[in-house]
């Protein structure tokens, strides 16, 4: 069976929202939606982003069947500037789904980023490209073997998160998450008050405040220990 391309009918994200989303943290998203929208964090960013802000941009699925890759080559012929290919393998790591060629096109067509539930090659090219964010679970020299089965732009489940195409990507070096795109939409105030009242935690800390202090964190409990309940709690530990 051939691979199937869905035309999907949602709304792109605005260049404006995902601008704004790329100033929130994975960490911040994570915990807003409470985890719900957290990717396996063993899927991990080839290069960290030190100093290069973050990824961001509109999903496009790639659902690929074992060791068939041609999912990719159709995704990247419909996705566009700014997009983030994800690619479902299964999480099987017995060939690369992509590598310095596809990576290169994706590269020039002006791809924001690449995520892999599977396998890439060619990490020592990869890994020098500062435009171009590629996540993965591992990597291996061995290619694919076919080209004709899976789907594009389905919805899909990607290493453990519901995604749909037009969702929004987030990616930094603590990991990626995948955020509805209604939920990215109605959140991102919400996100950004959380990233505000992490700067003014900073700032409290750094003119003295505890953070038992700033998180209201309950009291401890006062107690004087005894020789043997120091003793007691050591065999315990």
């Amino acid at each position: 069976m051939p691979t199937v391309v869905h035309r999907s009918s949602a709304p792109r994200l605005s260049a404006e929202l995902i601008a704004q989303w790329a100033t929130v943290p994975t960490s911040i998203a994570a915990d807003l939606f409470r985890g719900r929208t957290l990717v396996d964090p063993a899927i991990r960013p080839l290069r960290p982003f030190i100093g290069r802000g973050r990824l961001a941009g509109n999903a496009v699925t790639a659902w690929c069947e074992t060791a068939d890759y041609g999912p990719v080559h159709h995704a990247l012929a419909v996705a566009g500037p700014g997009d983030v290919i994800l690619v479902e393998a299964g999480g099987r790591l017995d060939a690369a789904m992509i590598g310095e060629i596809l990576g290169g096109f994706a590269r020039r067509k002006g791809l924001a980023g690449v995520a892999v539930n599977g396998a890439v090659r060619d990490v020592g090219t990869l890994t020098q490209w500062p435009d171009f964010a590629v996540f993965t679970r591992g990597t291996t020299p061995r290619g694919p073997s076919t080209m004709e089965r899976g789907a594009v732009n389905a919805s899909m489940v990607f290493a453990g998160v519901q995604v749909s195409p037009s969702d929004l990507v987030l990616g930094d070096d603590d990991g990626l998450v995948v955020i509805p795109r209604a939920d990215a939409e109605q959140r991102i105030h919400a996100a950004l008050a959380m990233v505000k009242a992490e700067e003014e935690w900073k700032r409290a800390i750094s003119s003295g405040a505890t953070t038992v202090d700033l998180f209201k964190v309950p009291p401890a409990e006062s107690r004087a220990e005894t020789e043997t309940g120091v003793a007691a709690h050591a065999g315990r530990s």
